[in-house]
């Protein structure tokens, strides 16, 4: 019974993992059709913030909720507005941009914070459930990814930013002709998206070294699960997240961390052959 609860808070915290880092990506890729090769450059640069802002004295949590996300997103203003706004509806160019944006930033790090690993200390300690020891900051993990999912909920069908940003992907040119500007909704959510990359950035910084080159790491299970959720962004952000994550988790359980990652990749190649549209794209249809 306690190996069982041991498993299950794993899973959990794998799928809630998927979710963080993803769910950036969802908004700039699923939402606005830019293929941002950075993403895991924006979660490396929300890192390096909480290190920085501890440098400084800031409160831990200050740092991983206030510091880093404010961080990255200012840095997503920046990019989108010197870049990225000049290449909307031209797919392969922004992959081109922001593969050379990614190569930019790792440069600009490693010059300023060197290539050695930095590293934060996981608060909260550990619990016991039964004979095994549990980190409890994978609690806290666990409840930003539900946080986070009811919170990007609640923008996009309830508040006016959010069905602004949502009518205008859709219809820019109605939207202008309404008197609504694409081009600054199209900069608000290309640094709200930038912004969640960076708060999954520093919520990681305590799991893992950070180093320039980190970014690398998530990229690819970043765009396989937006890939893999299909067309509604949170639905097939949750249920792709999920699906990889309960993989990922079990098969690593029962093997090794390789073997886990393998089994994700085989996963989605199995389910985007099967399910060429995504998860979405053949059920869930018309959610969110």
């Amino acid at each position: 019974m306690d190996l069982a609860l041991v498993v299950l808070v794993q899973v959990l915290y794998a799928v809630a993992s998927l979710v963080i880092v993803s769910a950036g990506l969802a908004v700039i890729f699923g939402m606005m059709k830019v293929i941002n090769l950075a993403h895991g450059e924006f979660m490396m640069l929300g890192a390096y913030a909480v290190i920085g802002a501890l440098e400084l004295g800031v409160n831990l949590w200050i740092a991983i909720f206030i510091v880093a996300p404010i961080a990255v997103g200012l840095v997503g203003v920046v990019l989108e507005r010197l870049v990225i706004r000049r290449l909307y509806g031209r797919m392969v160019d922004t992959m081109l941009a922001t593969w050379g944006l990614s190569l930019l930033l790792v440069g600009i790090v490693t010059s300023l914070a060197g290539n050695t690993t930095a590293g934060v200390s996981a608060p909260l300690g550990s619990f016991s459930i039964g004979a095994y020891s549990v980190s409890g900051y994978t609690l806290v993990i666990i409840a930003v990814a539900v946080a986070l999912a009811l919170a990007i909920r609640f923008v996009l069908t309830r508040t006016q930013l959010g069905l602004i940003a949502r009518g205008t992907m859709q219809k820019p040119d109605m939207a202008n002709a309404l008197g609504i500007s694409p081009s600054r909704v199209y900069s608000v959510t290309f640094a709200v998206g930038a912004a969640l990359s960076g708060l999954a950035g520093g919520l990681l910084a305590p799991l893992t070294g950070v180093v320039p080159t980190m970014g690398a790491a998530f990229v690819a299970k970043a765009f396989i699960t937006v890939i893999g959720g299909g067309p509604a962004i949170l639905a097939g952000l949750l249920g792709a997240s999920t699906l990889f994550g309960a993989i990922n988790q079990l098969a690593t359980f029962v093997t090794t961390p390789v073997l886990g990652e393998v089994a994700l990749l085989v996963a989605a190649i199995v389910m985007l052959r099967l399910l060429p549209q995504g998860i979405t794209g053949r059920f869930f249809k018309g959610s969110l």
